[in-house]
């Protein structure tokens, strides 16, 4: 099946208000910049007031990716990691003044959540967060003498991911450390969206070089030239 799509408007085609959205990448290693970008685009054009549940590893830096997001007031509530970072001006604004929700949350606890929910794997067990904040209402168990926190998966309407290469059929592979976060979060989402660098023809990807299969993609669009984050906010831009 050919997995292309002519373009980002077409590419976040059904992406609605009101949806959970996994975004790959850590800080701007790896961040679909463009694809962010376009779905800004789209609901401002629509009017729709986004309300999205947006999960990622922090909650952006300046007035690009992310944060332009947050600025946009798309996002009604975010599950990260890291929610301050380098330049965490657009989400701490709206969060001291009561317009975003936060969901806190260990990367490491963070990463398994998301791969727990593409296995199909409803919850388990983890040390991490024990006996703070985080583990509050929570079940707890012991295993071996040591006590667990039940943490569930996370699963998301839709996942917007950058990778290096792609083939037509949706065969992804990822430049270094640009993989982070985004092959677990195109399991874990019942709409996975890439960027890639560059498209191929089947065949011209290793396959065992292969990181994504392509039965987790389910749209792929090129962007030759990608745009990175920390350069963006060099530059002063905001979107």
């Amino acid at each position: 099946m050919d997995k292309r799509v002519a373009d980002l408007e077409a590419a976040l085609e059904g992406v609605e208000d009101g949806m959970s959205v996994m975004v790959g990448g850590f800080g701007g290693s790896g961040a679909p910049i463009e694809l962010l970008h376009a779905l800004i685009d789209r609901f401002r054009a629509t009017g729709s007031p986004g309300r999205l549940t947006l999960i990622n590893n922090n909650a952006g830096n300046g007035r690009v990716g992310i944060a332009a997001m947050i600025d946009a007031g798309m996002v009604e509530r975010i599950i990260c990691s890291f929610p301050r970072s380098a330049d965490p001006r657009a989400f701490t604004e709206r969060y001291l003044a009561g317009e975003i929700g936060l969901e806190l949350v260990p990367q490491g606890t963070l990463a398994e959540r998301i791969r727990a929910g593409g296995a199909g794997i409803p919850a388990f067990y983890t040390p991490a967060g024990l006996g703070t904040a985080l583990a509050e209402g929570k079940p707890t168990a012991r295993f071996e003498e040591k006590s667990y926190v039940l943490e569930r998966w996370l699963k998301a309407d839709v996942a917007l991911i950058k990778a290096e290469s792609a083939d037509r059929l949706g065969n992804l592979t990822y430049r270094r450390a640009a993989r982070n976060f985004s092959p677990l979060m195109a399991m874990a989402a019942a709409l996975t969206i890439v960027q890639a660098t560059r498209i191929v023809a089947p065949g011209q990807i290793d396959p065992e070089a292969v990181v994504t299969p392509g039965i987790f993609v389910d749209r792929v669009v090129e962007v030759p030239d990608p745009q990175q984050e920390e350069a963006l906010m060099r530059a002063g831009v905001s979107h």
